[in-house]
């Protein structure tokens, strides 16, 4: 998906200036702002974004002045220092190749919120670099902002949550109330930001504030109504434009080619030697300034983790430097090669295909390295006109087998568990693949990079590698790596063996330096990567047959829907057009248009049609047709279309270093989202479905994260009741309400295991009462009781905190960690959102280990069977297996053994189990 970056110029030079030492050059000019903006554009364009642009404030007068001229009217002048870093600042941006927006009569925030709903509406991913927290008020999907400062990112609605309080498009309301001190707007007195949020949260928005102002009690209602009058000015005031007439559009702002002589003339004025040697191809140099921006903390990862985890350092001249590669053609050169890789204690490798599917991807070559800055390319499969004559496949491979099945080898790679599926496809296995640069960078912080080669690479070792796009191409004039000319093939391919042994080396030795990190990593990460392997490679059985009956059904349903509608509407309408739709319920049925699109025109998104469902029946039939055409096009028609030719089967891909707490994702398909909670849903994992002779058996963990609390915690109360063996709700319930739980009614433990739940999570009271249907004041009540009952558990919350403000991260009971970098916030929005995460990662994170070893075990157990059982799916706390109707029971009893023994806690691990011919029987 296309990439939209959006910096707030005047936010990035304003903030740079306040970090930053006030520095100077030779001729003593100011450099301290244009330093800090140097490195966060460079990195933001080491993420390598589609389009970009730098947008400012146009000199003059806006339409917010007109509407108020005492708009921003007591800002204080721009300091005499920062003033003189303006215009060399648009010069390294323009030399950057970065396009400059400014647009008269209106603020550089319109012509963002206008590019950023323009893109998004395009399908186009839109970050915007900033500080500013009016811009919570855009985030939407594809919509995300991103503090380069501090490294948060607000993309979702509990995001904007957490930090304020309300949802996204709640802000405008929630700042129209607080007004701004620094642009001049009065809000109602003594009103902050929780006050207004409680406003908010009572009468959902500033309409509904202003109806009730007369009920609300005290001072600050006497302020409020004093207020009223000015509320609608602030809501203008408040409100980005998202309709600013551009003459460009988000593709018009392709990054250009950067202009090397301006840049070196601006960086030779100012002072910048280490982006000076950096532009002049100096690897080492790239890697000073990595350094001096974490020491700054400006870099786009999070600055926290720096601090906690040790900031980057200058690696050595011989893990940064370029390499010497070698293209492998002749008997020879491969004979030599095989010699080497057999006579060294360990290797990296790389896999080179033409597909980025494992299961069905065509090896092209493969690239090896032993020793930092020489790394060899063996090409298998270049096909183009005039490419060089290669080895055959089947002798090379014939030679290699040995080499890669020898355990004394070990054996390095970067996500080489695609590597893995690709050399078991071509009758290669593995044996002693040690260690995965991907795993190390992700046990050893989780969150302070991205986890791929190019960005570790950058981070770690301040070398720019060459990328895939560099050889291939983009777009549609892209080609397959077949086609790639051996010499360009040679220098990448042969580069990412190279790196992944130089990043082995810096990665591994920080990870030896943290004993704890070392045994996530040597005992439950890398024991995983052969394990989840062989779960993608078994994949699971699709009867299409049901599949196609279940769509049949959809398509009626989706018919009656679509008649219902019609006779509804007194007319024929086509009701995937959002046109059609906002012709008829708002110019003919006039039913009011609650939530706009960026151009103004009411909206029909599902957002808009649940605001208006209450008002007609319509808006409730057009969503139960949408609902119904979601679940045919992304599971009944799909599932069918992804079965894999040679297998017959569907094959997930399990991905390690995605979340942070460590659990596992998957994709193409997600099964982790196939929806359970509806029959429509569930009917879905029907069609996952055992061959002839074998039944699927799910076993599932038993509210492991709830007995994590009790075993951390180490609350009596939670304990005694885990320890009964009874329905812990139903006896949280009677403890919390002094009751025999034979005598807890239904309401007693729905609202006990809202809070068992909710606690985990860092439900407020206000969550809590919205979820039950009941007053706040009741909510709070019912969370007192709970803790008065469970006061081990309240003991552990704050102290978890506490050690997450000590430390700067928390750990699972295995040694995993999260690093929290806002912990200290002085926002209460970040401070809270990272003091949920605290308390919730340890939770989260150690069932995740759990499930991991539990998986570690059963796959060794399984090897002594693998004719009559396998395992084929992973779903959150649940295990699926394939097994031989005559096997099940000693399946059951061997399984539900090693899960409940996966770890040693307070309270018991409970495992439960079912036996049928489809995931949903078994479920």
């Amino acid at each position: 998906m296309k990439r939209l970056v959006l910096i707030d110029g005047s936010s990035y030079l304003y903030r740079a200036f306040h970090a930053l030492p006030p520095l100077s050059n030779d001729a003593g000019e100011p450099t301290g702002a244009l330093f800090g903006v140097v490195n966060m554009l460079r990195a933001t364009l080491n993420e390598r974004p589609d389009y970009v642009a730098f947008v400012v404030d146009a000199p003059g007068k806006t339409f917010r002045d007109d509407l108020d001229p005492q708009y921003k009217a007591n800002r204080p002048p721009m300091p005499d220092d920062l003033r003189a870093q303006v215009l060399p600042m648009c010069e390294i941006v323009e030399a950057l190749g970065i396009p400059i927006l400014r647009i008269e009569g209106v603020e550089a925030d319109d012509v963002i919120g206008t590019l950023a709903l323009s893109a998004a509406a395009d399908g186009i991913d839109v970050t915007i670099s900033t500080g500013d927290k009016d811009f919570a008020q855009l985030v939407r999907p594809h919509v995300a902002l991103v503090n380069t400062m501090s490294g948060s990112r607000m993309d979702s609605d509990e995001s904007v949550f957490a930090k304020f309080g309300v949802r996204p498009n709640q802000v405008i309301d929630l700042l129209s109330l607080m007004g701004d001190s620094v642009d001049n707007i009065p809000g109602v007195e003594k009103c902050g930001p929780k006050t207004a949020a409680k406003w908010l949260a009572e009468y959902d928005s500033l309409d509904g504030v202003i109806a009730n102002a007369a009920q609300i009690k005290g001072k600050i209602g006497d302020n409020l109504r004093a207020a009223l009058p000015r509320l609608p000015l602030n809501r203008q005031l408040a409100t980005i434009k998202t309709d600013v007439a551009l003459d460009k559009g988000p593709t018009d702002l392709a990054l250009r080619e950067r202009h090397a002589e301006s840049l070196r003339g601006l960086y030779a004025r100012y002072g910048f030697k280490q982006a000076l040697r950096e532009l002049e191809g100096g690897a080492a140099a790239s890697a000073e300034l990595d350094a001096a921006s974490d020491r700054a903390g400006l870099r786009a990862t999070a600055a926290g983790h720096a601090r906690s985890s040790a900031p980057a350092e200058a690696p050595d001249a011989a893990l940064s430097a370029k390499g010497e590669y070698e293209t492998v053609l002749t008997q020879p050169q491969l004979d030599a090669l095989v010699a080497a890789l057999s006579a060294a204690e360990e290797f990296a490798f790389d896999s080179e295909t033409d597909s980025l599917d494992p299961m069905r991807a065509n090896l092209v070559g493969l690239s090896f390295a032993i020793e930092p800055g020489r790394a060899w390319y063996l090409p298998l499969g270049h096909d183009y006109p005039g490419a060089p004559a290669q080895l055959d496949r089947e002798t090379v491979l014939a030679a290699l087998r040995p080499v890669f099945a020898d355990p004394a080898r070990r054996k390095l790679g970067q996500h080489g568990k695609y590597d893995l599926h690709v050399l078991r496809r071509c009758g290669v296995e593995v044996d002693g693949y040690a260690d995965d640069t991907m795993l190390e960078s992700f046990v050893y912080n989780a969150t302070a990079s991205r986890h791929d080669m190019d960005s570790l690479a950058k981070r770690y070792l301040g070398y720019d590698t060459v990328k895939y796009a560099d050889v291939t191409g983009k777009g549609a004039k892209a080609i397959s790596f077949s086609q790639v000319a051996l010499d360009d093939a040679t220098r990448y391919a042969a580069e990412d063996a190279d790196v992944t042994l130089r990043l082995h080396r810096v990665l591994g030795a920080r990870l030896a330096a943290e004993p704890a990190l070392e045994r996530v990593y040597r005992e439950i990460e890398m024991p995983l990567v052969p394990v989840l392997a062989r779960v993608e490679a078994n994949g699971v059985m699709i009867d299409a047959d049901e599949l196609r009956r279940q769509s049949q059904d959809l398509a009626k349903r989706m018919l009656a829907a679509q008649q219902q509608a019609t006779e509804l509407a007194g007319r024929t309408f086509n009701l995937d057009s959002p046109k059609q739709l906002q012709a008829l319920l708002f110019d003919e049925l006039k039913l009011p248009a609650l939530i706009k699109t960026p151009t103004g025109q009411p909206s029909t998104n599902e957002e808009a049609l649940e605001a208006i469902a209450d008002q007609h029946e319509l808006p409730r039939v057009i969503l139960e047709y949408r609902g119904l055409a979601k679940l045919r096009s992304t599971y009944t028609d799909k599932l069918s279309e992804i079965v894999n030719p040679d297998t017959g089967r569907v094959h997930t891909s399990y991905h390690q270093a995605g979340a942070a707490t460590g659990r596992l994702a998957s994709s193409d398909p997600n099964l982790q989202n196939i929806p359970i909670r509806t029959d429509d849903g569930r009917r879905i994992r029907r069609a996952f479905v055992a061959p002839a002779g074998r039944k699927l058996v799910a076993c599932d963990y038993s509210q492991i994260e709830l007995r994590i609390m009790a075993h951390l915690s180490e609350d009596e109360g939670l304990l005694r009741a885990f320890a009964s063996g009874a329905d812990i709700h139903r006896a949280t319930a009677a403890e919390v309400f002094g009751k025999a739980i034979d005598q807890v009614e239904g309401n007693e433990r729905r609202a006990a295991k809202a809070i068992n739940f909710g606690l985990m999570y860092g439900m407020s009271a206000f969550g809590l009462a919205r979820q039950l249907g009941i007053g706040r004041g009741e909510a709070q009540d019912y969370i007192a009781l709970y803790f008065s009952r469970y006061p081990g558990v309240r003991d552990f919350m704050e102290r978890t905190r506490q050690d997450a403000r000590d430390k700067g991260y928390v750990e699972t009971v295995f040694g995993r960690r999260l690093y929290l970098d806002n912990i200290k916030a002085s926002n209460q929005g970040l401070r809270a959102g990272a003091e949920r995460a605290a308390i919730n990662a340890p939770m989260q994170g150690t069932a995740a280990d759990i499930i991991k070893r539990a998986m570690i075990s059963i796959d060794a157990w399984l090897a002594g069977h693998a004719e009559r059982a396998k395992m084929i799916l992973q779903v959150h706390d649940e295990l699926v297996f394939e097994v031989d109707a005559g096997f099940v029971d000693t399946l059951l009893a061997q399984v539900t053994d090693r899960m409940s023994a996966a770890a040693e806690l307070r309270v018991p691990l409970v495992v439960d189990s079912g036996v049928g011919d489809n995931w949903d029987q078994a479920h």
